[in-house]
Order: structure tokens, then C-alpha cells, then sequence
């Protein structure tokens, strides 16, 4: 039997694997960690560098919300992040959500990005 973290270090590496067949080197990657208390995305190219980034510890989507551990927190962190995509004219990206499961805040900060967007 694995452990939780085995588990989701299995799930990490196989859908890194996955994405990296997807983008051919050619997309950027919407990174996404999450902890208990706050939501994280980063917009990161093909070489690895960070291009942008947004999280719940934002001034300007700390002011929107009332605590950074929740559904409605982590769509203000998909709206940032695709608005910050969209000015520096990135539209199509691959959602690396981490080895963390598609529910929850992971699909809710997806969902946000999709809807003022970001393909993915």
C-alpha cells in the first residue's frame, strides 16, 4: 500500500508526462499549488522561467475575498492569471494542476481561467 505522499508524487510524475507530450515545447504551463490556506498559479514558459504569476496573497485579490482557502478564492486567482496571460498575449497553455485531483479549488481556478480565456 502507498503512501498519500507516494500517491501524489506517482500522480505528479505521470501528468508531467502527459503534458509534456501535449505541448510539444511549444505552450506555456499554468502551474498551480495549493495549500490549506492559500491558492498559487504560475504562468511558466518552455524553458522553465516564470512569466507571471498570481496567488491569494495579492493585494488586489486579497481585497475580493475573505479568506485565501476557498472555492471563490481560487476563481479570482484563475481570473488574474488569464487576464495577466491575455496582456502579455499568451491564450493557449496546458494546466499542470501539480499531481493535486480535478476537483474542488484545482477545478474551480481551471474553470475561471477557461471563462475569460485561456485554452486549455
Amino acid at each position: 500500500m502507498f503512501s498519500p505522499s507516494e500517491l501524489y508524487q506517482r500522480r505528479k510524475k505521470r501528468q508531467r508526462y502527459k503534458l509534456s507530450c501535449v505541448s510539444n515545447g511549444e505552450r506555456h504551463r499554468v502551474v498551480v499549488h495549493r495549500t490549506n490556506n492559500h491558492i498559487y498559479a504560475q504562468l511558466v514558459d518552455v524553458n522553465g522561467v516564470v512569466v507571471a504569476q498570481a496567488s491569494t496573497l495579492d493585494k488586489n485579490i486579497k481585497d475580493k475575498i475573505k479568506t485565501g482557502g476557498n472555492i471563490k478564492a481560487a476563481e479570482c486567482v484563475g481570473e488574474s492569471i488569464a487576464n495577466i496571460a491575455k496582456s502579455n498575449n499568451i491564450v493557449d497553455v496546458v494546466f499542470d494542476r501539480s499531481g493535486y485531483l480535478y476537483h474542488g479549488r484545482i477545478k474551480a481556478l481551471a474553470d475561471s481561467a477557461r471563462q475569460h480565456g485561456l485554452n486549455f
